[in-house]
């Protein structure tokens, strides 16, 4: 087994090696350790690693080590979501602490009026979501012919979310000579071509098996009646001895009734992200999970991905996901830098396809869990090898 280099070792700048110290960061996750050398000497990189394992060090660190005066910006980075470009602007902040650059942010959400004044100042660096991003770009309040580094992070959200015709044509308004780093924690075939189009004979960089959860992570599913589905989640809350828990469900509605339902349960500090709650209330969320304000985050997956949360202990799934890809993203969530985790899935019925979907994804079969002391209305689930449909009793004729 290989020994992880230190950060001294991968070629960064005093300066920035100070500001890593500062950090607190001891030594290089594999994403960092395999990542900065290669951006150090210029190349292009197509990075795959999961979410939580540094990949925001990874391009930050180098571009930092790398840039110079400059009276346009150097650096553009785009993000899926306003969340997601503001730890990164956090990071850059924090690995520049002793060579100063001027970092901007830039979503919507806000009023143009004071990111027309930032951009007035000067900025070094650009971190931008393209939606606003391309108004600036429209109202000819950005130039963008010093770009230096491209940086394109969680691209495959990017992607889910419909950014890409927007992206092309930001990647279009940079200069042909540049260096483009691709992060992401998963390879579809459009992120591929997006790369070959975008990038120049680009380093592929692959960490840890993107099919596979954590080993640190204990996960199983729980099957139960449709119509018990709430019930069941709110009893393994109330019997999960969780530090911090993340919920995800599908849709907003589910996440707005479950959170009503949780706040009902003694001991429980809850909160809920997703797209219909005001940009200061969201933040106002993640930062009070992350101080232990509210210690239950109810997410739409779409809100949550990529987020930097750590110390999650349990994860719940209210449905077993559509998408294989998003069960290993969720339950991603606890389990993180070789701490121990908790995932709970619950089955339905009407999941059983789903279920068997994410079980050949991942290559492993999923224990099948009965919470003791939960009285089951419908029990068939908890049978070996159910059937993928619910039989229903006939109900009784009412008499007119």
């Amino acid at each position: 087994m290989s020994v992880m280099p230190s950060f001294e070792e991968l070629g960064l700048s005093g300066p920035v090696l100070r500001a890593v110290t500062r950090a607190g960061y001891n030594e290089p996750t594999q994403i960092q350790a395999q990542a900065i050398p290669e951006a150090l000497e210029g190349k292009d990189i197509v990075g795959a690693s999961q979410t939580g394992t540094g990949k925001t060090a990874a391009f930050s660190l180098p571009i930092v080590c790398k840039m110079g005066p400059s009276t346009k910006p150097q650096c553009l980075v785009l993000e899926p979501t306003r969340e997601l470009a503001a730890q990164v602007e956090d990071q850059m902040n924090l690995f520049s602490y002793y060579k100063p650059l001027n970092v901007m942010l830039l979503h919507g959400g806000v009023g143009y009026g004071h990111q027309i004044e930032a951009l007035e100042n000067k900025p070094d660096v650009i971190i931008a979501t393209p939606g606003r991003l391309l108004d600036h770009m429209e109202k000819g309040n950005i130039d963008l012919s010093e770009v230096q580094f491209l940086v394109l992070d969680e691209v495959d959200r990017m992607l889910d979310m419909g950014f890409l015709p927007d992206v092309k044509r930001i990647i279009d308004q940079c200069p042909k000579e540049r260096q483009t780093l691709f992060f992401s924690a998963t390879m579809p075939g459009a992120i591929q071509t997006l790369a070959q189009w975008a990038l120049n004979e680009p380093v592929s960089i692959e960490v840890g098996g993107r099919q596979s959860p954590a080993e640190t992570v204990t996960h199983a599913f729980y099957p139960v009646g449709m119509d018990q589905r709430d019930d069941l989640i709110l009893a393994l809350i109330q019997r999960t001895g969780y530090e911090s828990m993340m919920i995800f469900t599908r849709t907003k509605k589910e996440a707005d009734t479950l959170l009503v339902r949780i706040k009902e349960i003694e001991g429980t500090k809850p909160t809920a992200l997703h797209s219909d709650i005001k940009q200061s209330d969201r933040t106002k969320a993640l930062q009070g999970f992350r101080d232990g304000t509210f210690n239950i985050i109810v997410a739409t997956d779409i809100a949550a991905r990529g987020l930097d949360i750590s110390g999650v202990t349990h994860v719940i799934n209210y449905r077993v996901p559509e998408n294989p890809e998003d069960y290993v993203h969720r339950i991603g969530r606890t389990g993180r830098a070789q701490q121990e985790g908790d995932a709970f899935t619950i089955l339905t019925a009407d999941e059983l396809e789903n279920a068997a979907a994410v079980e050949h994804f991942i290559d492993q079969k999923i224990e099948r869990k009965k919470l003791e002391g939960f009285d089951y209305a419908y029990t068939a689930l908890l049978e070996e090898n159910p059937q993928p449909v619910r039989k229903r009793r006939p109900a009784p004729r009412r008499r007119r």
